[in-house]
């Protein structure tokens, strides 16, 4: 788990600091370079579709790293190991 974990934090794309649910719009802008409002409204448009967008975004929020490099699923996972 620890090799997946550290190919995620290789991407570069981190949660944003600008946290409406989760900060995953903010994280993806950063990355993009673009407005977060951009990458809302495109988020929204893709949840007007029929698809598994509140899945991708739960999953993209348990999966990319937060401002201080911690991967909330990679957490959960550790604390339950022990």
């Amino acid at each position: 788990m620890d090799k997946f974990f550290s190919i995620v934090r290789g991407f570069g794309l981190k949660r944003g600091p600008q946290r409406w649910l989760g900060g995953v719009c903010g994280g993806i802008a950063a990355k993009l370079r673009v407005d977060v409002a951009y990458v809302r409204v495109a988020f929204l448009l893709f949840c007007l579709l029929p698809g598994p967008a509140a899945v991708f975004y739960i999953l993209a929020w348990l999966i990319l790293p937060d401002q201080k490099n911690r991967i909330a699923l990679e957490s959960f996972i550790s604390q339950r190991s022990r």
